[in-house]
């Protein structure tokens, strides 16, 4: 679908035999560059059951454009769109990757044809006198009918005119408005065309109930229960680009992961416990599994990295090759590790338990007061639960000991930052600020702990490099470095948390 809407797009409903206005009678407009005519054929797959549309998704191919091919178009939880595109001639088999990477919503059911459409489109550029394009208008004729299984719908035809800003101000895209309405054309919201030709089969997507706006006077309920929805979204949203395997998106999904789990736990008395708890334990295990490939993905991006900074003396032999072949094949493995977990009835019965949860939330007697002094009392226990490890940490002496404890600083200061974080829409920048200084400790700690893991992995690296015959020297080196690295961090995360727990920093939480 092209997009139509937005600020600078507007939209008119017009019939077959208008003609268009003298577009250069708008004051801006001093010509255009012609018409470019265009004819294309879209076809749009899902379910039987319209999966795919009820969740907001929409797959199709189209021809007869330069682009000719496969698009996916997911609703991303900012409200825009991710598109993805596959080229392939059209036929009514879906490839397999679109196919794997749609599994959390069609659970393996088959995509067929649900709908065609034909379009005739005119579009011309409108110019200013220096002739660079403030605007482009879209004229387009399209004809078009479901397909079964939905049901052979019949043939529709409609036409409409788009107009989108380019390099011009607003006031010509208003001005252009007010000349077409002038010319019998309708301003209209903008409808998918697939929804229009599916007619009243189609589902509501989700999102289209306008959300309570979140408010210092909001319910508690109401605060933590938009915060869930938008985490379920982008888990949704990160599980589609993990099997896609798009960049950074086994992250993300492992954020989405955690987060959902973590305001489970923060927000845990406004709950009940005999719901959120077996899905906390669930998101843990898959948290576990996509962390697996993150710690491998990390270490070799770092790694990588580090060698290609070093003067090449001083990394003797294949150091590169060897550390790319290792550590992509480990990273490789744990990647199919979890997107195999994720294909599984365990995986799925979480999320259909996570959506049940967030749907219809089972809140406990008091979820209803106002968010902005009972929620505050939530973050207060998490920042307190963070101050006490911290105490555990700093009086350790063990090595190995304080290792453990200090990763689980970091963990209680992610805790505290995503409470904070959910807070924003009702205590703002104190909010903000709060999680920002508790997310600085999270990211010290967390490179700490990297380069404590990547000790070892060095290490072995290093030997099995000697048992090649190779030279073992720059696996030393690296060695060395991450050490002198593991204390620097130390004394980063000493100013992180001092600059963390100022008392002027909690002055909201009182």
């Amino acid at each position: 679908m092209d997009p139509e809407s937005g600020a600078d797009t507007r939209t008119f409903r017009v019939a077959d035999d208008v003609d268009l206005p003298l577009l250069d009678s708008v004051k801006g407009i001093a010509g255009t560059d012609g018409v470019a005519s265009a004819q294309f054929s879209t076809k749009y797959f899902d379910t039987a059951d319209l999966a795919l549309t009820s969740a907001g998704i929409t797959l199709l191919h189209r021809s007869g454009v330069p682009d000719a091919g496969w698009r996916l178009e997911l609703p991303a939880p900012d409200g825009g769109a991710t598109v993805l595109r596959r080229p392939g001639i059209g036929t009514n088999t879906v490839p397999k990757p679109l196919r794997d990477a749609l599994h959390l919503h069609t659970r393996g059911a088959t995509l067929v044809p649900i709908g065609r459409t034909r379009t005739d489109r005119r579009t011309i550029s409108l110019l200013d006198k220096a002739g660079t394009a403030v605007a482009r208008l879209r004229d387009d004729r399209v004809s078009g009918s479901a397909a079964a299984p939905v049901d052979t719908g019949p043939l529709l035809a409609w036409r409409q005119w788009t107009v989108e800003l380019a390099d011009g101000k607003r006031r010509v895209l208003d001005d252009l408005g007010v000349l077409l309405e002038a010319s019998n054309a309708t301003r209209a919201a903008p409808e998918p065309e697939l929804a229009r030709i599916l007619g009243d089969r189609a589902p509501s997507s989700p999102g289209t109930d306008e959300p309570k706006r979140i408010r210092g006077r909001s319910s508690a309920a109401d605060v933590v229960g938009a915060h869930l929805r938008q985490q379920l979204a982008e888990l949704e949203h990160w599980d589609v680009l993990t099997r896609w395997d798009a960049p950074d998106s086994i992250h993300k999904l492992r954020v989405a992961t955690r987060r959902l789990r973590s305001a489970l736990a923060t927000f845990r008395p406004l709950l009940d416990r005999e719901q959120t708890d077996p899905i906390r334990d669930e998101l843990r295990w898959i948290a576990g599994l996509l962390g697996e490939a993150r710690d491998l993905e990390v270490s070799h991006e770092y790694l990588s990295k580090t060698i290609a900074d070093h003067p090449v003396e001083l990394m003797i032999g294949p150091v590169s090759q060897h550390v790319d072949r290792e550590l992509s094949g480990e990273h490789r493995d744990a990647r199919g590790r979890a997107v195999e977990a994720m294909g599984t009835e365990r995986y799925f019965t979480m999320v259909d338990r996570l959506r049940v949860l967030v749907a219809d939330p089972p809140w406990t007697p008091g979820a209803e007061k106002r968010a902005a002094k009972l929620l505050r009392g939530r973050v207060t226990a998490d920042f307190k639960r963070l101050r006490k490890r911290v105490a555990a940490a700093e009086v350790e002496t063990d090595p190995e000991k304080r290792v453990v404890l200090l990763h689980d600083v970091r963990k209680a200061a992610k805790r505290t930052r995503y409470a904070a974080e959910a807070l924003v829409p009702v205590h703002g920048e104190d909010a903000e600020r709060f999680a920002a200084a508790a997310e600085r400790v999270q990211e010290v700690l967390g490179d700490h702990h990297d380069a404590v893991t990547l000790l070892p992995r060095i290490r072995q690296l290093g030997v099995q490099a000697h048992l090649d015959g190779a030279n073992a020297f720059s696996y030393g080196r690296l060695h060395a470095l991450e050490q002198t690295r593991i204390a620097e961090l130390e004394a980063e995360y000493r100013d992180a948390w001092k600059a963390a727990s100022r008392k002027k920093l909690r002055r909201w939480l009182r």
